[in-house]
């Protein structure tokens, strides 16, 4: 198996027992970023040297060439959700497919239908188009979650009207894991004709997912999420009933219309390639996953009084003053685009988590390539940190 390894440059140990210099940190930040699995880079390098032509140019082998590994790679991302090749659409990631798919929806609709819904947890890529459009005249219902982060479907129910248009709920939550129930809210949303939008850039690749089976109509995806390169994701996008999208950029149509702009052969490659190991290794991967968590929480909570877990431990995916003396380890308190604000997360808040112990909140997050042995460097580090911390109050 292949090892998430680090650089140790000395066996020298601290007055602590810990080794006093373990060059870069451990990488326990999976949430904000993987590291590229070898394989995805190996399918990639050809698409970066010799096959280098425009996937567009139709009139030569060059194209030709580049054009058949895209569509080879689409046939990839759509065979790990259930679609149809015709319905993935390449974009640069998450947050333009999220862009593309609330704001291109809203607008293209708008003449009959002004209403949005989604949570106050979602990504903040999310949130901030439904702040765009209500500049623009919409309105945007942000639907409450309860202590555990899940929605009330009730709520949700009440809250669609005869001119809503979208409902957009992300799968799995990127700061505290806990997974909505998107067969649930895609089978009300089809009953009441409205289309589901579902920002799964936490939960492709990481569990099962079927667009048919989900009623999902719209779905964000993300390369770098799945040990595939930055830079690359996906929208899927129905055809069957068909969703109409009003494109956010101009320029040559490429994309079925809706994302102008050359399609980068190599990242979409290697968004292909990741999405066929993510199939293959899906059920050893969230078994490993489980493994890991268990352990850093077993461990962590039978050392240390006085320890919460966010969010809903039923229905999750295993995955300031602390961060900074853990300085061995690279982890994060939330989210990688808010990690530079000083405000507690606005998801943990929204869960009625109160401000102290906000700030207290730390992100760990596993990979494929962690190490049990890692996990117990982490948990002994932690603990010891803690309590010195605890000691200064």
């Amino acid at each position: 198996m292949l090892k998430n390894t680090f650089k140790q440059t000395s066996t020298k140990k601290d007055a602590q027992g810990f080794d006093r210099d373990r060059g870069r940190p451990l990488y326990l930040d999976a949430q904000a970023t993987t590291p590229m699995d070898p394989r995805v880079l190996d399918a990639m390098l050809p698409y970066l040297t010799n096959f280098y032509g425009n996937p567009h140019s139709r009139t030569h082998a060059y194209g030709w060439e580049s054009e058949s590994a895209v569509e080879h790679a689409r046939n990839q991302v759509a065979d790990l959700i259930g679609a149809e090749p015709k319905e993935v659409i390449f974009t640069s990631g998450a947050t333009e497919s999220n862009n593309i798919a609330v704001k291109g929806v809203a607008r293209f609709y708008a003449s009959k239908k002004k209403h949005i819904i989604t949570t106050q947890t979602e990504h903040k890529c999310v949130l901030d188009s439904c702040r765009a459009l209500e500049g623009e005249g919409f309105s945007v219902t942000y639907l409450p979650v309860g202590p555990t982060g899940i929605i009330d479907m009730e709520q949700l129910e009440a809250a669609i009207r005869s001119d809503t248009s979208l409902v957009s709920i992300m799968f799995i939550n990127n700061e505290i894991g806990v997974k909505q129930p998107i067969e649930e809210i895609g089978a009300l949303c089809k009953a009441k004709k409205v289309f589901f939008h579902s920002d799964c850039a936490q939960g492709f690749g990481k569990v099962p997912l079927d667009v048919k089976k989900c009623n999902i109509d719209l779905m964000s995806i993300s390369g770098h999420k799945i040990y595939g390169p930055k830079g690359v994701g996906a929208l899927y996008v129905r055809r069957r009933p068909r969703v109409r999208i009003e494109p956010i950029q101009s320029g040559g149509g490429q994309e079925r219309g809706m994302r102008s702009g050359t399609v980068p052969t190599p990242l979409a490659v290697g968004l292909g390639a990741a999405s066929e190991l993510a199939k293959t290794e899906m059920a050893y991967d969230h078994k490993w996953m489980e493994t890991l968590s268990e352990r850093l929480l077993d461990k962590i909570s039978s050392r240390l009084p006085n320890v919460i877990r966010n969010g809903d431990p039923e229905h999750s995916y295993p995955g300031e003053s602390l961060l900074m003396a853990l300085k061995d380890i690279a982890l994060s308190s939330g989210s990688a685009c808010t990690s530079a604000s000083l405000e507690p997360s606005y998801v943990l808040r929204a869960i009625g988590t109160d401000e102290d112990l906000a700030h207290s909140s730390i992100r760990f997050g596993f990979g494929r390539f962690t190490t049990m042995e890692e996990v117990d460097f982490t948990v002994d580090r932690c603990i010891y940190h803690v309590e010195r911390l605890r000691e200064m109050r």
